[in-house]
């Protein structure tokens, strides 16, 4: 069985820990804070052996170099996995769409999913109902665009979309009562979304995380997911001083209006 726990770093960021069953082994997830990684691979004796990168921003790669010096004290060996298409220190394996990174003698396979927006190179992980998006696509909300395009973000949200509704979505911030409070100026009369908001706000006042959500609930909450829906189409039109002409003018905007929220 797979299991998936969440590392606290910074103020707001999960670095995502993945084990296998009884083994001690494990693959971390953009692990940017060295420290808190170590603490916990000591805390539950386990073995650092992969990690898994999704793009170059500091709060995802700044603890590899510490990590790997640990790995080489340890005499662990560590495979480093990450985008192809960005500039990443001690990256050993570049990946690009529809790669494959095995793990636990083939028991567990990711198959690399590209996914600009972010950043330009952004990828994800995606095996058998687990998602690892980094910063493309959040509880409520997606990732700025750094480097892509509206159009490249918006392509690479449909692709997630696509992906089986109980997928669940691990991504490396709990942004979501933020993202729900802007979400819900968007679509004011969703119902599940408001729902959705109640509970997120319970779960906050008890410092529960909200992640993993999954993509069959982003589709009827997140209005980066929904900018083909009529009420999210209503609601860019009255904000925007231009025409709108198709989906990705309805994301951009809503993106904009995200930025300045």
């Amino acid at each position: 069985m797979t299991q998936v726990t969440a590392i606290k770093a910074f103020n707001d960021n999960y670095i995502w820990c993945i084990t296998k069953g009884a083994s001690s082994s494990c693959t971390l997830v953009d692990p940017g804070d060295a420290n808190v990684c170590i603490e916990f691979i000591k805390e539950n004796q386990l073995t650092l052996n992969t990690i898994l990168i999704t793009h170059h921003h500091q709060d995802h790669v700044g603890g590899l170099k510490k990590l790997a010096e640990f790995c080489q004290e340890n005499d662990w060996p560590l495979s480093i996995f990450g985008p192809a298409g960005e500039s990443i220190q001690l990256l050993e394996h570049k990946l690009e769409e529809s790669d494959q990174v095995s793990l636990y003698d083939d028991e567990l396979i990711f198959t690399v999913i590209d996914l600009p927006g972010h950043t330009s190179g952004h990828i994800a992980y995606y095996s058998n109902g687990i998602l690892f998006c980094g910063d493309t696509l959040f509880s409520g909300g997606c990732g700025r665009l750094f480097e892509g395009s509206a159009a490249q973000m918006h392509h690479s949200l449909a692709k997630l979309a696509h992906l089986p509704a109980d997928t669940k979505v691990y991504c490396a911030h709990e942004y979501t009562l933020a993202n729900l409070n802007f979400a819900r100026t968007i679509e004011p009369n969703n119902s599940q979304l408001q729902s959705y908001y109640d509970n997120v706000v319970r779960l906050r006042e008890q410092d529960i995380a909200t992640i993993p959500t999954t993509i069959g609930l982003e589709k009827q909450i997140n209005p980066f997911l929904r900018s083909h829906v009529d009420s999210v189409q209503q609601s860019a039109k009255q904000n925007s001083q231009h025409l709108l002409q198709n989906d990705v003018d309805v994301f951009a905007m809503i993106r904009s209006l995200k930025d300045n929220f």
